[in-house]
């Protein structure tokens, strides 16, 4: 395993972590909870998922920190980069479904490069 790009995944997921919590919380939370036209079920579940990711990117640079401290775990590195690459899809297939470019949405391209970084650490 290349702990460089380990590394380098720790940084890029507080990266995402730093646009989620502190960009996206003005331009994306803010507006659901100003919204008084849709269900309160569903706009609190769009909340609580906001957290989720909240909490998701935060604990996947530790992970990433985790490994690069304890290389001879490379089955934690491989289940992270299954779900950013699942994220990173998920993102760019929600995107296109609304018709709006896949990289409008930062979720797409941070989920992509911690996931490269990721694999990157297990290929070199």
């Amino acid at each position: 395993m290349q702990v460089y790009f380990l590394w380098g995944a720790t940084l890029m997921s507080l990266v995402t972590f730093a646009i989620h919590t502190f960009v996206g919380s003005a331009r994306v939370a803010a507006p659901l909870l100003a919204n008084h036209s849709l269900p309160l079920a569903s706009k609190w579940l769009n909340y609580y998922c906001w957290h989720i990711t909240t909490i998701y990117t935060l604990l996947m640079g530790g992970a990433y920190a985790y490994v690069a401290f304890n290389p001879n775990k490379p089955e934690l590195v491989v289940f992270l980069s299954i779900l950013n690459v699942s994220f990173a899809f998920l993102s760019a297939l929600v995107a296109l479904k609304g018709n709006i470019n896949p990289f409008r949405f930062p979720s797409t391209s941070l989920f992509a490069s911690v996931s490269f970084l990721g694999i990157a650490s297990l290929l070199v």
